[in-house]
C-alpha cells in the first residue's frame, strides 16, 4: 500500500499552517482511501519522522514524500535526504520511502502560481475600471 507525506517547513507562527492543511484536505477529499500525512522540517508538529512512522504503522509498504517548498533550496539539499536515509536504515527493505522534487519545481504548480498571480493583477484592473 502507498502512503503520501507532505513535508512542508513549519514556522513559530501558527497561521502558516492552515494552506497546507487546506492541501491535505484537498487530498484527502479527493482519495479517501489514502493514507497520508502532513509534517514540517521545524517549529511545528508533526515532524517528518513521526509522521512517516504512523504511514508504516498503517500498513505502507511505499511512502512518497512530496516536499512542499517552493524550490530545492539547501533544506530539500542537505536537510531533508538525510531524514529519508535515517527512515531507509530503520526500515530497511520493509518500507520504499521516494523523496519527490520540491512541489514549486513543477510546472503544474508553476503554471497555477503564475495564473494566480495574473489572476491578481485583472481583480485590480476590474475594480479600478469605471
Amino acid at each position: 500500500m502507498d502512503g503520501l507525506l507532505l513535508f512542508a517547513h513549519g514556522a513559530r507562527d501558527p497561521a502558516w499552517a492552515p494552506p497546507f492543511e487546506q492541501v491535505a484536505a484537498r487530498i484527502a477529499a479527493a482519495r479517501p482511501g489514502l493514507p497520508w500525512a502532513l509534517a514540517y522540517l521545524e517549529f511545528m508538529q508533526p515532524e517528518l519522522e513521526p509522521a512517516a512512522h504512523a504511514l508504516a504503522a498503517r500498513g505502507c509498504r511505499r511512502i512518497h514524500i512530496v516536499p512542499m517548498f517552493l524550490g530545492a533550496g539547501g533544506h530539500v539539499r542537505k536537510d531533508i535526504p538525510p531524514l529519508v536515509a535515517r527512515l531507509q536504515a530503520h526500515y530497511g527493505e520493509r518500507v520504499e520511502w521516494i523523496l519527490h522534487p520540491p512541489l514549486g519545481d513543477q510546472a503544474p504548480v508553476q503554471q497555477a502560481m503564475a495564473a494566480a498571480a495574473l489572476a491578481c493583477l485583472d481583480a485590480k484592473k476590474a475594480e479600478e475600471a469605471p
